[in-house]
């Protein structure tokens, strides 16, 4: 059974509210699936480490494994190889020895915890809809004051439908603001700004569920 229908807010580039549009909340899963959210965003951040470290341990450096002197008898401390950890020289205890295993989430998983973060967003009335957004010449002013209109400059994700070059290199230099296109969007990247701010055309993907997987061109 389908539950009742969300209100987005919709604004203009003045900051003018110009309606609202419904969305159906079964189209992002019906309801926020808060442990899945976790595993989505632990894995995302799990990928962004470098994870190049590596360090020698015993069995890497030079040196004899012979017992340095007899365990007893010689009024010092006991010591083994000269190889140990304790020693300057010696390997490391606990040696890092290359990439982990890296956690892994299935697509679909990874496309429910999105629609999840949407809907979550949604609910705490963190989301609207740009109707008329249009970026003729790249320029940081033009955007940093729209976002000003609509309250934004706190933090905010901007969503396209598709990659716009010119709206890319107006934004990119405006801090806390992240400009993506909405198919591509991660659960992690949706709750990590303060605001989530949708095109008209790309509220009408997540609104059609993202036509059943299918990316939208360019």
């Amino acid at each position: 059974m389908t539950g009742a229908m969300l209100s987005v807010p919709v604004f203009n580039m003045k900051g003018e509210r110009a309606g609202e549009v419904q969305i159906d909340p079964e189209v992002l899963g019906g309801r926020v699936r808060t442990r899945l959210l976790k595993q989505a965003i632990v894995a995302f951040l799990d990928h962004q480490r470098q994870d190049s470290a590596r360090t020698k341990g015993k069995s890497q450096v030079e040196g004899s494994t012979r017992k340095l002197y007899r365990q007893k008898g010689t009024g010092n401390a006991r010591m083994g190889q000269i190889r140990q950890p304790v020693r300057r020289g010696g390997g490391r205890a606990f040696a890092k020895r290359g990439p982990r295993s890296t956690k892994e989430l299935p697509k679909k998983m990874r496309r429910l915890a999105r629609d999840s973060a949407i809907l979550a967003k949604i609910q705490a009335q963190e989301v609207m809809v740009l109707d008329g957004f249009s970026c003729e010449t790249p320029k940081t002013k033009t955007f940093a004051t729209m976002l000003s209109a609509l309250s934004a400059r706190r933090g905010c994700v901007f969503a396209l439908h598709a990659y716009d070059l010119k709206a890319y290199l107006s934004a990119r230099n405006i801090p806390n603001t992240e400009i993506k296109v909405v198919d591509e969007l991660s659960a992690y990247e949706v709750l990590r700004r303060r605001t989530l701010i949708l095109t008209r055309p790309a509220f009408e993907r997540v609104a059609t569920g993202f036509s059943l997987g299918v990316k939208a061109s360019a």
